[in-house]
């Protein structure tokens, strides 16, 4: 089993919306689930403690670093990340490891 972990942080000119972009971003993104072959679930957190410095977390599940690379290309996660998470990113980092 794999596993992608990514965490974001809103632009600043965003800092307004936050909110709302980060409901979007958990909204579509976990809708991908059931969608995406090899993708066994993609849970999005977005309600950090106050220690945290990121603004909105992804914890992926995938079979295989193969159903991962896939995923990443796949036309509705494109769709999804360009819609309602890139354009308001500042910082991304990713982490992902197997089990």
């Amino acid at each position: 089993m794999v596993r992608h972990v990514i965490i974001w942080k809103i632009k600043d000119k965003y800092a307004d919306k936050a909110a709302e972009i980060k409901a979007n971003a958990k909204k579509e993104l976990e809708a991908l689930n059931g969608q995406i072959p090899g993708m066994k679930s993609l849970v999005i957190r977005t309600e950090g403690l106050p220690s945290s410095n990121g603004d909105l977390m992804l914890d992926g599940e995938y079979n295989s670093t193969e159903d991962l690379n896939a995923y990443s290309v796949h036309p509705k996660h494109v769709y999804v990340a360009d819609t309602f998470v890139r354009p308001y990113m500042q910082v991304r980092m990713c982490f992902d490891y197997e089990e």
